[in-house]
């Protein structure tokens, strides 16, 4: 069964991510079906946009416990392999050809929030919350920093990936990571308007633009790929460190980590 909805409609392809009984967290399933999915749409001249949504209440809520839990026992070589795996998706969903738009229908956290900071254009509904918790378990959010911290600029992402606190859409927002925020029976008519003004655009120079800004950012592909596997690299140990495996295995057993104060533990 497919973990991803999918359908076009006047040259825009419609992806929702289709796993409501887990609120729209990925596995390496996923990952490697949207993966897929997006390298057709880049290579199919009929495709004018991609919009990225979730199915249900959340847009999605990152790691899929069960994933988690495997890759917490697995070795660090397991879990390089697995990290470069979300890299490519998330590089793929950045560079893709297309004007890309995140229809946040509801929260992101972690890895959601990299798909929406890999998308050129994001608007959400006020209800939707954020955080980036990488630190809670032990880890750091190392393979979407690079999008993250693009969206949202070097300061606020210090901030964030530091307290891994939660913040709300109006806060998403003010630091960059949404463009827009609307009431959820709103939200359909203002992706249509952007889908409106994005279809005047020459496609080509769309592609060109978005090439353009990468070029002016400093990330040639050859440092991109560094930056790729630097970071798989730094998660894959981080996992497999006493402090990675303690914060996976409290979050598993639903108690506090031993780094915090009071716990117990």
């Amino acid at each position: 069964m497919s973990s991803l909805q999918q359908h076009q409609h006047d040259g825009v392809a419609y992806l929702t991510l289709d796993r409501p009984q887990v609120h729209n967290a990925f596995d390496d399933t996923l990952i490697s079906e949207l993966t897929d999915v997006l390298r057709r749409l880049d290579a199919d001249a009929g495709t004018r946009a991609m919009v990225l949504s979730g199915s249900g209440n959340t847009f999605s809520a990152g790691a899929d416990l069960n994933w988690m839990r495997a890759m917490a026992s697995a070795g660090e070589s397991e879990n390089h392999a697995d990290a470069m795996r979300l890299a490519t998706l998330m590089r793929t969903l950045d560079e893709l050809g297309k004007p890309t738009l995140a229809r946040v229908n509801g929260s992101a956290y972690g890895g959601g929030v990299g798909l929406i900071a890999c998308c050129d254009i994001a608007i959400g509904v006020p209800e939707a919350k954020f955080a980036l918790s990488e630190v809670k378990l032990g880890l750091v959010p190392a393979v979407i920093s690079p999008y993250v911290a693009a969206a949202i600029g070097a300061r606020q992402a210090r901030r964030f990936f530091l307290s891994g606190e939660i913040f709300d859409a109006a806060e998403a927002q003010r630091i960059g990571l949404l463009h827009a925020v609307v009431p959820g029976a709103a939200l359909d008519a203002a992706v249509e308007r952007q889908l409106h003004w994005l279809g005047k655009g020459g496609p080509r120079a769309q592609a060109e633009a978005k090439a353009l800004l990468r070029r002016g950012a400093g990330d040639a592909a050859r440092a991109r790929d560094a930056i790729d596997l630097d970071n798989a690299a730094l998660i894959a140990r981080l996992r497999v460190s006493p402090e990675g495996q303690e914060g996976l295995q409290a979050f598993l057993d639903k108690r506090p980590p031993r780094w915090i104060s009071g716990s117990g533990t």
